[in-house]
């Protein structure tokens, strides 16, 4: 291992929310050239703490080309986003940004899926499904429709259990793989307890974001690049650079031009992911068009079958099993969700800050190209 970047992920990981957003607002600090911003959130923690996302910028405010990085859009899996961000600071990143360009840091944009090692919103909401148009009708799911009771059924063991794990098993084996894996993840509107639920209405956290990008005048710019960092798909440790459908082939190949060819994009299948509804991309294809790029960069864990239990658990508390939600066995489903998301690991740890301190570096290049 490189004792480096080893010592820097020992470094720059957290624990929890409340420990890495105080690591963060001490980076800021200790940097003293970035301007701090603070957005409450009305949830509280586990214990009724306080919550926020926190942002700081760095460069001149009028830059035209602008960096964002965003961590926390699926909660939990901010582990890994917040101590990118720490080591960008820490590296002092922002020393190399020429005079027209600035770095944005949303840091926790979803606080209560961080806080409570949950992937959803405190709405329950995936927030990578909830950035559809509201005003227009919602995307149909009629894989997610029939698989709802058995995706979260009503008991985690016994008759109603094996019944809906034999349903899931007959879906597999009648629809195909592929068909199950649409029904399941791309983003359903009709239950809201369920997985993937991509809400009713825009969210807090998709509020905050589109506060936070109106604050700082990000759809004037002339030219936007975000990374969205997210965890738990693909190979353990190998950091995927995935562009979203709502770009299209232009988007993914403005992309390539900047990161290179191991970029995926889902409308060519290359990427672990599927085409899904809702994503943050589509907000931001949305307000700048072809003026922006926007990467997923997406570090495996483990395989998503290990996922899929723990989801189930963690939205069954929520949905049937309220009272259980600060017993041990509430704080257990969260401890393990949170180590399927965050391997507290070493050589995962180090894989991540080698692959973020490259994108890092080609993000920054990909401004002055």
């Amino acid at each position: 291992m490189d004792d480096a970047i080893l010592n820097a992920a020992n470094k720059h990981f957290a624990s929890n929310y409340f420990e890495a957003r105080q690591k963060f607002r001490d980076y800021v600090a200790e940097a003293a050239v970035g301007e701090p911003g603070t957005y409450p959130s009305p949830a509280r923690g586990p214990g009724g703490e306080q919550l926020s996302t926190d942002v700081a910028w760095f460069g001149d405010r009028r830059a035209l080309k602008v960096g964002v990085l965003i961590s926390g859009t699926h909660g939990v899996e901010g582990y890994c986003g917040s101590a990118a961000q720490l080591d960008w600071l820490a590296e002092r990143g922002y020393e190399e940004l020429k005079s027209d360009e600035a770095m944005l840091l949303i840091h926790a944009i979803n606080p209560y899926g961080f806080a409570w090692d949950r992937r959803v919103t405190q709405e329950g909401c995936d927030l990578n499904r909830n950035f559809i148009d509201f005003t227009a009708p919602a995307p149909q799911n009629e894989g997610y429709d029939a698989l709802a009771d058995s995706l979260v059924p009503s008991a985690l063991d016994g008759p109603v259990f094996a019944a809906a794990e034999a349903t899931i098993e007959k879906y597999r084996a009648t629809q195909g793989e592929i068909a199950y894996r649409k029904a399941r993840t791309t983003g359903q509107y009709r239950h809201p307890t369920g997985m993937f639920f991509g809400g009713f209405g825009p969210t807090v956290a998709r509020q905050t974001l589109e506060r936070i990008v109106s604050d700082y005048s990000i759809a004037s710019r002339q030219f936007v690049l975000i990374v969205d960092y997210h965890t738990g798909l693909g190979p353990y440790g190998y950091g995927e650079l995935q562009c979203e459908q709502a770009s299209g082939v232009t988007g993914y190949q403005r992309a390539r031009d900047i990161f290179g060819h191991s970029v995926t994009s889902p409308d060519l299948g290359t990427s672990s992911a599927l085409v899904l509804n809702g994503t943050q991309d589509d907000y931001w294809q949305r307000i700048l068009r072809d003026r922006h790029v926007y990467v997923c960069l997406e570090f495996g864990t483990y395989p998503p079958e290990v996922a899929r239990p723990l989801l189930r658990a963690d939205h069954w508390l929520y949905a049937y099993g309220q009272a259980q939600i600060q017993t041990d066995f509430g704080r257990d489903v969260r401890r393990r969700v949170k180590e399927h998301y965050y391997p507290d690991r070493g050589d995962w740890k180090e894989m991540v800050l080698c692959r973020t301190r490259q994108v890092h570096r080609q993000m920054m290049e990909g401004m002055r190209a």
